[in-house]
């Protein structure tokens, strides 16, 4: 995929999920639903802002669909997305309250 697919949303619209609050080495992007596709999140660099190095589906698959992840950080975020699947599609789909609700009821994947 190209770096347009790979930067195709609103940075304003979606909720960073800090390295503090997933267990995660770096920052991973929620939104409500952008574009045809379906639930995705967007992987940082590193602990700050973006650039954004990978685009990863949730559903039906959690793999990179634009950009590319280290074997063990996609591992990585595929923990966290099956720690809070539900909430992050239920954020995606609008069912939940706020942005702040949802980033509230994610956890965290646990120390190894």
């Amino acid at each position: 995929m190209d770096s347009a697919t790979l930067h195709d949303e609103d940075l304003y619209l979606m909720s960073s999920v800090q390295p503090e609050d997933s267990g995660l080495p770096f920052v991973v992007y929620i939104s409500e639903r952008q574009g045809q596709h379906d639930v995705r999140v967007k992987v940082a660099a590193g602990p700050k802002a973006p650039p954004f190095v990978a685009s990863v589906s949730v559903r039906p698959e959690i793999e990179v669909v634009a950009g590319q992840l280290s074997a063990r950080d996609l591992n990585l975020v595929r923990q966290g997305v099956e720690l809070n699947r539900d909430i992050i599609i239920d954020h995606w789909e609008g069912r939940m309250p706020s942005s702040r609700a949802a980033l509230n009821a994610l956890r965290p994947i646990p120390k190894a």
